[in-house]
């Protein structure tokens, strides 16, 4: 019975996906580059944080990224990953830092 269970729900996942959407792609795409961003913050600003600050960001942000296709397959995708981004944000503070190679 859990075999059966667990094939509908990774076929559901699977076909929930509107994997051939470019516009879909681009959006998750998009995303995941902003939270890799924050992860890459995180990163470099390690010091400033305790370990377990850093070991729960790092589980919060792979746990986001795992479900990031899923996130963005929904109508109200860009409120849901917005909101996550700016919890992420308020943390690794990525918009108040800038890379002075970028500045023109």
């Amino acid at each position: 019975m859990m075999r059966a269970s667990r094939s509908r729900l990774s076929r559901f996942l699977t076909d929930a996906l509107p994997e051939g959407d470019p516009v879909f792609r681009s959006l998750s795409n998009f995303y995941r580059e902003e939270f890799l961003k924050c992860q890459r913050c995180l990163e470099l600003h390690r010091e400033l944080y305790s370990e377990r600050a850093i070991t729960d960001a790092e589980r919060a942000l792979s746990k986001v990224l795992a479900e990031l296709d899923v996130l963005c397959s929904q109508a109200d995708a860009d409120e849901v990953v917005g909101q996550l981004l700016r919890k992420f944000d308020a943390i690794t503070r990525l918009t108040g830092w800038s890379d002075p190679s970028q500045i023109h």
